[in-house]
């Protein structure tokens, strides 16, 4: 792709989720999303193969049904009300429609079918942009009608997705699938405490970004596409594997890294809410994710094969692909929990 119309789209994808982000007109906010959308699909088919075509098919026909639920409550509202914002006085079935599409945007249960094909179908740094930057602006919407979420979908929601995000991801042996089911049991315990804290799911969703990228950025470097694939890499750049196999124990949420935070705040804030059922299922529907984490962790360092000689005169052919990143992803990834009672005062 000629890297003039590569610019343009990426601007467009960030304009149209800036836009989201900042107006409080309803309009503006469906047309960044859409924004956000239409740019995105040459991107999703930037290998321009049949693979990649159908993923972006699949991707366009869910978000423009979700764009169209979006819309009619929009117009609903707008009838009911003659105004272009969300109030107090909308009425419940509107939040609800809105919340339908929402929950398609993100890849919340029960619409999260797409996610696991389409991250499959396209480049791996498509897929990063998929499962990152496209999730900002709907969980901006979420977060203006944060109080006004219906309190039957949304924790029914939030469990559904943490449980299929870790029961969908036992069984996969690709990595790009791996990480999309990961995306929805994350995406399910950001809306969980959204009710509660809607400050808390920004912060969430930022750690969240830094360990997806980490892990996105890793995978795209070492070039692998399936757990057999990983686990040859060990020998080729065992230092790149050692801190892929930090950021998955920190997606798996233990301590003492960074990825212990989100989850331990998520718990303290719904114990606090008497949620302590949802809590509680919560925590233990992640130990699947910790599970698919550990067998890639076990597959890539424990089941490596011993070096021979001629692997290691080989050394040097190894894979030197670079990323300025990487490093500082890395830290922030694995390091950032001694700030937790700074973060802990905020809230």
């Amino acid at each position: 792709m000629n890297i003039l119309a590569l610019t343009i789209i990426l601007l467009t994808i960030f304009v149209g989720s800036i836009i989201t982000i900042l107006s409080n007109h309803l309009i503006l906010m469906w047309a960044g999303l859409e924004m956000s959308m239409l740019a995105i699909i040459p991107v999703l088919m930037f290998n321009s193969n049949p693979r990649s075509t159908e993923a972006a098919t699949k991707y366009f026909l869910i978000q423009a049904t979700a764009s169209m639920i979006l819309l009619l409550a929009i117009i609903l509202n707008y009838h009911d009300l003659g105004i272009w914002q969300f109030h107090h006085n909308t009425q419940f079935y509107i939040y609800s429609l809105v919340l339908i599409a929402l929950m398609m945007k993100l890849g919340l249960a029960p619409f999260h079918f797409w996610v696991p094909e389409v991250t499959q179908g396209v480049p791996i740094l498509s897929g990063l942009l998929l499962l990152t930057w496209q999730k900002i602006a709907p969980l901006a919407i979420m977060f203006h009608i944060s109080y006004y979420l219906n309190t039957t979908m949304v924790p029914l929601s939030a469990l559904m997705s943490v449980f299929i995000g870790g029961w969908g991801g036992l069984n996969q042996t690709q990595l790009r699938k791996i990480l999309a089911y990961s995306s929805i049991a994350h995406m399910g315990s950001m809306v969980a405490v959204t009710m509660y804290n809607p400050t808390m799911m920004l912060l969430n969703l930022v750690i969240y970004m830094f360990l997806t990228t980490s892990m996105f950025i890793t995978v795209y470097i070492c070039t692998s596409t399936s757990i057999s694939s990983f686990t040859k890499m060990w020998n080729k750049s065992p230092l790149l594997i050692s801190t892929t196999l930090i950021i998955l124990m920190s997606l798996g949420g233990l301590p003492p890294l960074t990825g212990f935070l989100p989850k331990w705040m998520i718990i303290i804030e719904l114990t606090k809410n008497n949620c302590i059922f949802m809590a509680l299922s919560m925590t233990m529907m992640a130990l699947l994710n910790l599970y698919f984490y550990t067998r890639l962790i076990y597959a890539s360092s424990m089941t490596a094969f011993p070096t021979s000689n001629n692997m290691k005169t080989n050394t040097h052919h190894q894979n030197n692909k670079k990323h300025p990143l990487l490093s500082p992803l890395i830290i922030i990834s694995s390091l950032a929990l001694p700030l937790s009672p700074l973060v802990s005062s905020l809230y």
